[in-house]
């Protein structure tokens, strides 16, 4: 199975999605959480537009294939109750080891064109091979390793129906975190909790620890899937004006590796 890497440059037309109190208060109590709006809440209306930005580029057909790779999300401010319009394009497919990588980038605006939030959305197609060599049109950062150890910080509980309430609370709706049938088809061993689940419940174990009254950007690469239901822990050490952090699983294997919030 093959990519061109002609779908670099593709791109779609702003998405508008509306953003109510209630959208805001559900993610956030589908983590666990009663403040809002959550830091990773841009996944949720960004949504819409990676399906779009998919069949856009002609990979719907093999959204099987998809592992979320990387995320970079930078918050140009929160957002609230309000119209928004969300931006796509493919900027990069890059030849890897084990598939394609795919960087779709989303740009966010509000109703009077002032950026809320941007995210390069890296995802993986397992056993694909890219035509034409690696591509990119723009820059796309790799987060860097941590420079000191980590420490734990918290545990997270995940339970048997963890994907199920963040599909519902998150309006992310992918069968291979609900549908155990549609996973084992394509090659899981079972359903997984969705990347962003991991790493919106990452984020707040590292945001209480460290007492974050805001979050300007968030990167991370996902090391591994989770299962459910199961624990993981978090490690994490502050590094000058940002913390690393690194999310295990019951075996001490990275689910979550190179994470940083700033």
């Amino acid at each position: 199975m093959k990519i061109s890497a002609d779908l670099v440059g593709r791109e779609i037309e702003p998405d508008a999605q509306q953003v109510d109190k209630r959208w805001l208060m559900a993610y956030s109590a589908g983590l666990g959480e009663t403040e809002y709006p959550h830091p990773l809440f841009p996944v949720c209306y960004e949504w819409p537009a990676t399906r779009q930005l998919r069949e856009r580029a002609g990979l719907a057909p093999i959204d099987a294939r998809l592992v979320h790779a990387q995320h970079d999300l930078i918050v140009h401010r929160a957002p609230k109750e309000e119209k928004l319009l969300v931006s796509g394009k493919v900027v990069a497919a890059l030849q890897r080891k084990p598939g394609t990588l795919v960087v779709y980038r989303f740009e966010t605006r509000d109703a009077n064109g002032e950026p809320v939030s941007t995210t390069d959305f890296s995802a993986l197609y397992r056993g694909v091979d890219l035509e034409g060599g690696d591509r990119t049109i723009a820059k796309v950062d790799d987060p860097p390793p941590p420079t000191q150890g980590l420490k734990v910080i918290g545990e997270i509980p995940v339970a048997a129906t963890a994907a199920h309430i963040y599909t519902e609370c998150a309006r992310i709706w992918n069968p291979i975190h609900t549908d155990v049938e549609y996973a084992r088809a394509a090659g899981l061993p079972d359903i997984i909790l969705h990347g962003t689940a991991t790493l919106a419940l990452s984020v707040s174990r590292v945001a209480a620890k460290f007492n974050l009254q805001k979050v300007s950007r968030l990167r991370c690469r996902f090391a591994g899937m989770v299962l459910m239901p199961s624990t993981l822990t978090v490690h994490a050490s502050r590094a000058g004006d940002a913390i690393a952090f690194e999310t295990r699983n019951a075996q001490g294997k990275p689910v979550i590796e190179r994470g940083w919030i700033g």
